[in-house]
């Protein structure tokens, strides 16, 4: 992250600053005619963080009484980053899921609610701001040097390890991820903080996000975890964010692709969202066999004139209204009133 800090500073952060929060220019600034006098006045000097490319900063990186190690400024841009980024991570790859992967058919779906898609996009985007400031404490301590991340392959274990570390940062969030999201299906916690996730029981993409913040930023804490604990390289820390929130919406796409054994795609979470106590993991099924949770998606599922049928919604919808009165008692779900009727 303090690679992204250094590019955002660059080109908008240096000015923004400058102009909210300038320096007190010396007493003795009116003797210096030089047009760079604040830069001479600035304690601050640049160091990039990037080890293969890097902007030279604009006189405006010295003319803020927050320099770019402050950590209020810090603080404040990194929040701003996380949230624009996560905003636009999550339009750009839930539209492209929306318009060219996700089966529309879902929307005739008994338990499609009504206006879901509208209801969805709001939850998550109430949910990202306070997401997003429970991030920066992590992001605080990558960009102070606190964590166990390093610049090129010259800085880490081993060539090896460049390799190494994406199965075992897989390996290793998954299992946490599990016992986190296991943990949420608690009946002291579910209907404070999953429950809202669990209001799409045939979700669109646009629901991979649409969590209670709390929720949200309890299920990304082993990413930032992984750091603290075990080295990792700092871009390949970029690419696996992006990574993470790209699967995330993936298996909430409702095409049924992987059959598999071994990844946990859209059809073993389908699973989950319609029956609740099923399927836990994020990216494999390792866990939830281990722990006695793993529902094989139905095979009709993967075919293609079965998975949209009467008869498979019906069986669905009759075992998904046993288990919400298990789990939540009563149904307060608004139900598409048009879809109903098409079904009846």
């Amino acid at each position: 992250m303090d690679v992204v800090l250094e590019i955002a500073d660059t080109f908008v952060g240096d000015y923004a600053y400058a102009w909210a929060h300038p320096a007190q220019r010396s007493p003795y600034d009116f003797l210096d005619t030089s047009s760079n006098s604040t830069q001479h006045n600035s304690a601050w000097q640049f160091k990039t963080v990037n080890p293969y490319f890097s902007f030279a900063p604009s006189k405006y990186a010295y003319m803020s009484a927050w320099d770019r190690d402050n950590i209020y400024r810090q603080t404040i841009s990194l929040f701003l980053i996380t949230w624009i980024f996560g905003v636009v991570l999550y339009f750009m790859f839930a539209s492209l899921s929306y318009f060219f992967v996700f089966d529309k058919k879902t929307m005739q779906h008994p338990k499609y609610l009504k206006n879901q898609i509208w209801l969805e996009i709001k939850q998550a985007n109430r949910s990202m701001p306070t997401m997003s400031a429970l991030t920066v404490p992590f992001w605080l301590l990558d960009v102070r040097g606190l964590t166990k991340l390093y610049n090129t392959p010259a800085d880490g274990p081993g060539l090896w390890y460049e390799i190494l570390q994406y199965p075992f940062f897989i390996l290793f969030t998954d299992a946490c991820i599990y016992l986190i999201h296991r943990g949420l299906h608690h009946p002291l916690v579910y209907k404070h903080l999953h429950k809202p996730h669990h209001k799409w029981i045939m979700p669109t993409p646009y629901a991979s996000h649409a969590f209670h913040p709390v929720d949200g930023w309890a299920q990304s804490l082993p990413y930032h975890i992984f750091p603290l604990l075990f080295p990792l390289n700092k871009f390949a820390s970029v690419g696996l964010f992006v990574f993470v929130n790209f699967w995330t919406i993936m298996i909430h796409d409702g095409e049924y692709v992987a059959n598999s054994p071994v990844i946990n795609g859209a059809a073993c979470h389908t699973m989950h969202h319609l029956y609740f106590n099923y399927n836990y993991g994020q990216y494999t099924t390792f866990w939830d066999r281990l722990g006695k949770s793993y529902r094989q998606p139905d095979e009709d599922l993967f075919q293609k004139e079965q998975k949209m049928s009467e008869e498979q919604w019906k069986k669905q919808v009759q075992e998904m209204e046993k288990l919400v009165k298990e789990v939540e008692g009563e149904d307060d779900r608004t139900y598409d009133p048009t879809v109903a009727k098409k079904n009846n």
